[in-house]
């Protein structure tokens, strides 16, 4: 008896597909997960898979996959072709937060959907952020992505009409205390409508801006679970 009983029906239920949290698993158990994928021939996303963990694994499922060491992502079955021009946003703070915002897009781009990235523009140089609102309210949607204060979060809420995704990075000296400065700063906005998801989440901001895309509905291809197992 397998030690896993992968979701396969959550797409014709949810709209969105399974996907895998590697962390807590062995990667003899990844193994098993990637063989019995294959061998039904569906696609799948894991996340948080570290390198020294996907050196362990067989090379048949090495060789499977599409994997991306920033984001401790990969992806069995390959990318579909995006179902449009990019209508979500990913605005960082600053480089330290391109770990988290490639999560996004990898997670993105895993359920056919493309984005723009928009790096650097963090609002102790308010200007680096205002000389790029235009290209940002092009979107239907944005996921802002920054750690420290957060203060990015509320100004850039304030001035665009889209909807808008938090991600708190655990980026920060002393008091940022992992990400919780930021992750509270987002929840205590003054900025309505803000959406936040937890620290270091770009997988589930992703999730959350196909929520708001429609793709939770059937439109466009399947994407990764909501809740990796």
């Amino acid at each position: 008896m397998t030690e896993f009983r992968l979701d396969w029906e959550r797409a014709g239920r949810t709209g969105t597909s399974e996907a895998v949290l590697c962390e807590p698993k062995s990667a003899t158990q990844i193994d098993g997960i990637i063989a019995h994928a294959s061998e039904l021939g569906h696609r799948l996303l894991l996340t948080r898979l570290v390198p020294g963990k996907y050196r362990r694994l067989s090379t048949l499922a090495r060789n499977a996959l599409d994997y991306d060491a920033e984001t401790r992502t990969a992806i069995l079955g390959g990318m579909p072709a995006p179902v449009s021009a990019a209508r979500v946003a990913i605005v960082c703070g600053g480089t330290s937060d391109l770990a988290v915002a490639r999560e996004s897009i990898r997670t993105l781009a895993f359920a056919g959907e493309s984005a723009t990235l928009l790096a650097d523009v963090g609002v102790a140089g308010l200007w680096r952020l205002m000389e790029r609102l235009d290209d940002i309210r092009r979107h239907r949607v944005v996921i802002a992505v920054a750690g420290m204060e957060g203060a990015l979060f509320s100004v850039l809420a304030g001035l665009v009409p889209c909807a808008m995704i938090a991600v708190p990075t655990s980026i920060g000296y002393g008091v940022a205390k992992g990400g919780r400065t930021a992750l509270n700063a987002a929840l205590a906005s003054c900025a309505s409508g803000l959406l936040v998801v937890n620290i270091d989440n770009g997988f589930g901001a992703a999730h959350a801006a196909l929520r708001i895309l429609g793709h939770a509905h059937g439109a466009g291809p399947s994407p990764a679970s909501a809740t990796p197992r």
